[in-house]
């Protein structure tokens, strides 16, 4: 395929993980922090979290690996939220998960986590719930604020846009296993501002950027809503099987996708004049060979650099600009 006007990727050195990735989606998170010259990788298996902070040239790596633990015992992960300091050092927060009556048969599990309005950190549960945490300016008493309850089944992803966003606008977004969409709007309580109903595909991975949603589906297509109306305004076949994650670059709207298919994409979204015109143009296309892709994460907020995880990969593939 053609590249666009970002240019082309080349592959860089690997990061080793001590473990390999889960086939979770969106299972892989990425922390830069340009001051030390290092970013932080993070990917989960089982109840593992493997850390990784590698060097630019990827040289110099140092690993870390966090277990569910609460008094010296091992909890399991699925009904456990844990807050971290970046580096993994230090455990700020845990909520266990209320499992009191959970339905049959069904696996009780946190998925989904964003932060929202530069104060809250919301997640979502198996039950359909996002539970809205409140985060102080200083200190660790963080505190449960708010339950959203407009799903009826399991989160899958949430995502945020934090900055300077207009009065009454989407800065929040949830996704669930049936395709539903909620848009939100977080100030002291959060708003139910539109619903995007479910169309036959789980969405497993939503992304907001400039007004815009980006949902990634099962069957492999890529939409785009217009987010405080729910319009529908493009639809891309993007993948030949289920799509695992995407990632926005914020400072230039480059959106990462990456699938089953064993295919990282790199997509560019504007807007034109026309406030219900939104375009997307393919740019970059690469294939880690026989990989089950299950992470995907832009390393800079220009969309410089991207990183991917696979199903058993004991290792983060990492691709930068040319």
């Amino acid at each position: 395929m053609a590249a666009g006007d970002t240019g082309m990727y080349r592959k860089e050195r690997s990061v080793p993980l001590k473990s390999s990735s889960s086939a979770l989606y969106n299972n892989l998170s990425v922390l830069p922090l340009r001051d030390k010259q290092l970013t932080y990788f993070a990917a989960v298996h089982g109840s593992t979290v493997s850390l990784a902070s590698a060097s630019a040239d990827g040289l110099s790596v140092s690993q870390r690996q966090l277990q569910a633990k609460e008094g010296g015992l091992a909890v399991s992960t699925s009904i456990l939220t844990q807050m971290y300091e970046s580096d993994g050092s230090v455990m700020v927060y845990w909520h266990a998960l209320d499992v009191s009556d959970p339905p049959p048969a069904q696996a009780v599990f946190a998925r989904g986590i964003a932060a929202a309005c530069e104060r809250f950190i919301c997640v979502g549960t198996s039950s359909g719930l996002v539970l809205v945490f409140d985060i102080p300016s200083k200190g660790t008493n963080i505190t449960l604020s708010e339950v959203l309850e407009e799903h009826r089944d399991s989160i899958t992803d949430i995502a945020s846009e934090v900055g300077e966003n207009p009065d009454g606008a989407v800065d929040l977004v949830t996704a669930d296993d049936s395709g539903a969409l909620c848009a939100w709007r977080s100030e002291e309580e959060f708003s139910l501002l539109t619903k995007i109903s479910a169309f036959g595909w789980s969405c497993s991975s939503v992304k907001l950027w400039n007004g815009v949603i980006a949902a990634g589906y099962g069957n492999g297509q890529i939409r785009l809503y217009e987010a405080l109306s729910g319009a529908l305004r493009a639809t891309v076949n993007a993948h030949a099987r289920w799509i695992y994650a995407l990632d926005l670059a914020p400072l230039t709207g480059k959106l990462l996708s990456g699938a089953e298919d064993s295919y990282v994409q790199v997509w560019k979204l504007s807007r034109r004049a026309d406030p219900g015109d939104i375009e997307i143009e393919h740019c970059h296309s690469e294939c880690v060979t026989d990989t089950q892709l299950c992470g995907a994460r832009f390393c800079d907020p220009e969309g410089n650099s991207f990183a991917a995880t696979g199903y058993d990969l004991s290792e983060i593939v990492r691709y930068s600009q040319v």
